[in-house]
């Protein structure tokens, strides 16, 4: 039987946590594969650990404390690096912990992954329940990716990776910055599926227009190289236009590039291998067969997860 753990960063969505598992475990149902869920906790300031009743169709749940709030990016790869070193599995689906990544497309994944071999499988977004203004901005973020990298990123992190690209992802320093655009590096050859966009649980979405530029940077970062030929290649075409007047304002955006590039900022977006940065957690395991979450089964206290 193929093994499956659904990886779930969260930071304070208590409340959609709960509603997470008791529809993950609804739409699992009667799939004859084992799935487990790990929960990567960005040091959020509310008790996330609770009584999750309905679970009788997950195989196990655990929570990984981070000790220090790292991002969403961090905590995937994270999670990935924990998963890879320390779970037996086949694949890992990423998805978050919100209700925008939409449990019923679980199975999807899983059917697909019987025919798709190492290949990875995207959830590609054909719909997004966000408003007109945040739909604006995300269209400005996919036209700076593109535009800089060369790179159409129509995922996020709701996907399936076999283990071989599992072991890829966290070998890949980009990993840490950037789960979409590292994925987009290492695993060339990806089947995608269309993935409609669910409506948060609880709250509103905290995804601003500035986390998009951000995100957006972090994208870019992962490919430098086609950055940097890119870059050229612009000011060659801007210095023929102009007709060699040569100005201050034409050297402005190969200045911009080399600054995100090679400057501090861009290593900041990292924190891969090397990254140096030591991943304190407690670990809170919970097995089917258990109802009680108030009494872990386990806690185990691991001094780093270098990454």
């Amino acid at each position: 039987m193929k093994k499956y753990i659904i990886l779930v960063p969260i930071y304070n969505d208590r409340e959609s946590l709960k509603t997470l598992i008791d529809n993950i475990n609804e739409e699992i149902k009667g799939l004859n594969v084992e799935i487990s869920i790990v929960i990567i906790n960005d040091a959020s300031s509310q008790q996330i650990i609770d009584n999750y009743e309905n679970t009788e169709n997950i195989n196990s749940i655990e929570i990984i404390n981070m000790k220090q709030n790292r991002g969403h990016a961090r905590c995937i790869a994270s999670g990935l690096k924990y998963i890879f070193e320390k779970k037996e599995f086949d694949y890992v689906i990423p998805m978050d912990g919100d209700g925008e990544d939409r449990p019923e497309e679980i199975k999807n994944f899983i059917e697909l992954s019987k025919e798709a071999g190492d290949r990875s499988i995207v959830g590609e977004r054909v719909k997004r329940s966000e408003g007109l203004f945040f739909k604006f901005c995300y269209s400005i973020h996919k036209l700076i990716t593109f535009t800089f990298a060369g790179e159409t990123i129509k995922y996020g992190n709701y996907s399936c990776l076999p283990k071989s690209i599992v072991e890829k992802m966290i070998n890949e320093k980009a990993t840490w910055s950037s789960f979409s655009g590292s994925l987009a590096k290492v695993a060339k050859d990806r089947v995608g599926i269309p993935s409609e966009r669910g409506t948060r649980y609880f709250g509103p979405s905290k995804m601003s227009f500035k986390n998009l530029i951000i995100h957006s940077l972090a994208i870019i970062s992962v490919f430098k190289k086609k950055v940097l030929i890119r870059s050229i290649l612009f000011q060659l075409v801007y210095v023929f236009l102009i007709h060699q007047k040569i100005s201050i304002i034409m050297l402005i955006p190969v200045v911009s590039v080399f600054a995100l590039l090679f400057s501090p900022l861009a290593e900041s977006f990292g924190g891969g291998p090397g990254g140096g940065f030591g991943l304190f957690v407690h670990e809170c395991e919970w097995r089917r067969g258990s109802r009680q979450m108030a009494e872990p089964l386990s806690w185990a206290t691991r001094e780093s997860i270098s990454s």
